[in-house]
């Protein structure tokens, strides 16, 4: 049950303090709601990270492609009202041909048209082969196979990544389809341990500030992690969040006793990806120093941005890469993430190298779905944990996700003019500037910078434009989300606190992907009255003024500081 508008004391937001963002959004959409029975604006939340856009072309070929997986069914078997058969595999493609040619031209129809030449120009695929997977996996008539990833499929999806994270190594990826990129962290995390390249209680490094789950999985029960925090604490000339990361602390990383990375990069939610010298030191100490280091990257936000290279790509060995579809191309709803492992990796290597029982453990574990399950790969390991290895049969992401997967991967690949990244990036600046317009700051220059949510340093800002002593007063007479508590009562704006992620306390995260531009002035203008009504409390109050100035309707009065 959410509070009630106008009951958010000190004490209170020492609870929610302790709420992962997420959940606090929650809290922060009631007192919104609540407001907006007294107000006559619409509530701006700039909580959550789902994009307003769509990527329509690859959308219109998935339905085009369903009608006619639709007209095939009915081709091959249609005895009895209402049933079909299965789309037949024999002169597919040059019936598909005829199909497009039969219809309005549209971008569907002219993607459709270029991904069978796609396939099979530049992936050397057999046309009835291509062109009958895909009919036969959005119609959705098979369990997935193979259960991993769909043949075709994976090799049209290792070409994206292959373009979009910065080139694939030596020997390429093997993929897996997952539901989203949540779903392939939980599996990769439960997969890691079962096989014995993470220990419960080992030492592990994370990257902050970071996607909340990545700080509170760590601490479950079956993991138990001992968890060394490596923070974006380095600052740009003019005193602005680099958000990178010091020399001294990835040195850290070369220690042999911290067993696994996690990172998020471009990261969430500075949305800055990691520079060029720290991809390269991590990339060496994987390779020579501490050869055992399992490295997670998340990179769902790489492709908002020019130039970018993941680790997946340049420390591939050591590296299990994730990578979800969902905010490039807009489809949250879809559920569409993948897993990449080099199949020149550490990871088969370490397995076999256990001691000889655990060896004998995991080879029990995985009898009944390998003759050698010795031999079996991690990452096929990882597919059959996602089922508890007993349902490994019917593993699988379902096979329209992966159609609609390869139609989306497919989009990027023949975008030679890369206008979807132009148009994303486009939108995006736009909003931004509207943000730090509403707080009459210059927008900064960070070429590292995706822009997909903007972190602001409250305290950073206020002692630029007041000084120390009112921070220190701020900091001494209020809760570091009092900010957004204001924000949601009295503005009916939604901001996620940034303290939440284990960045600066005193900070708030925008999402620029959810909201019309307009909205974003709005926020930076009512953003910086809330700190400016603050202000005129500390000059009234914390300043010791003889006057006594009347409460705003944007402030509360301060709790008493405890003297203990």
């Amino acid at each position: 049950m959410g509070v009630e508008h106008g009951d958010v004391d000190r004490a209170t937001e020492r609870k929610y303090e302790r709420l992962s963002p997420f959940e606090l959004k929650n809290e922060l959409i009631d007192l919104a709601d609540g407001n907006l029975k007294h107000a006559a604006h619409a509530m701006i939340n700039a909580g959550r990270g789902n994009p307003n856009w769509t990527s329509i072309s690859a959308r219109e070929a998935f339905y085009i492609l369903g009608e006619f997986a639709v007209a095939e069914a009915k081709r091959n078997w249609d005895e009895f009202p209402g049933m079909a058969g299965m789309p037949d595999v024999a002169g597919i493609a040059r019936r598909f041909d005829e199909f497009l040619t039969a219809r309005a031209e549209n971008g569907g129809v002219v993607l459709l048209r270029e991904a069978v030449r796609y396939g099979t120009a530049q992936l050397s695929f057999d046309a009835d082969q291509w062109v009958g997977e895909l009919a036969d996996a959005v119609h959705g008539d098979h369990y997935p196979v193979p259960d991993r990833m769909l043949t075709h499929v994976e090799r049209v999806v290792h070409a994206y990544l292959d373009l979009s994270m910065g080139g694939a190594p030596q020997g390429g990826w093997d993929l897996f389809a997952t539901e989203g990129g949540t779903a392939a962290m939980c599996y990769l995390f439960d997969s890691c341990v079962v096989n014995g390249l993470l220990q419960p209680g080992d030492r592990i490094a994370i990257m902050t500030p970071i996607f909340t789950p990545y700080l509170e999985i760590p601490h479950l029960a079956r993991f138990h992690f001992d968890v060394l925090e490596l923070k974006a604490s380095k600052m740009e000339t003019d005193g602005e969040h680099a958000w990178q990361y010091s020399a001294e602390d990835i040195e850290k990383l070369a220690d042999p006793a911290v067993k696994a990375l996690f990172l998020v990069n471009p990261s969430n939610p500075p949305s800055v990806m990691l520079d060029h010298a720290t991809t390269t030191r991590i990339a060496e100490i994987a390779a020579k120093e501490n050869p055992n280091l399992t490295i997670i990257t998340d990179d769902v936000y790489g492709t908002f941005v020019d130039g970018f290279r993941s680790l997946m790509s340049t420390a591939a060995a050591n590296t299990i890469g994730v990578y979800s579809f969902s905010k490039y191309f807009g489809c949250t709803g879809w559920r569409l993430g993948v897993i990449a492992v080099a199949r020149n990796n550490t990871f088969d290597d370490r397995i076999a190298a256990l001691p000889e029982r655990t060896r004998e453990a995991l080879a029990r574990r995985y009898s009944s779905i390998a003759l050698r399950p010795a031999e079996l790969k991690f990452i096929d390991r990882m597919v059959a944990d996602s089922r508890d290895v007993a349902l490994n049969h019917t593993a699988g992401l379902s096979t329209p996700q992966q159609v609609q997967m390869a139609l989306f991967s497919l989009s990027e690949l023949l975008d030679r003019d890369r206008e979807h990244r132009r148009a994303c990036q486009a939108i995006i600046a736009r909003r931004v500037g509207q943000l730090y317009g509403g707080l009459g700051l210059p927008v900064p220059n960070n070429p590292n910078a995706a822009n997909y949510y903007v972190e602001l340093d409250l305290l950073m800002w206020v002692r630029g434009r007041w000084g120390d002593a009112f921070a220190e007063w701020l900091q001494q007479h209020y809760e570091p989300v009092d900010p957004v508590f204001r924000l949601a009562e009295h503005g009916s704006i939604v901001l996620l606190n940034g303290g939440g992620f284990d960045g600066p306390e005193w900070s708030v995260r925008v999402s620029m992907a959810n909201l019309l531009q307009d909205s974003y002035a709005t926020i930076g203008q009512v953003l910086e009255q809330t700190m400016a009504e603050y202000h005129q409390e500390y000059l009234s109050r914390g300043a010791g003024a003889a006057r006594s100035a009347p409460p705003s309707p944007w402030v509360r009065s301060p709790a008493p500081v405890s003297k203990k």
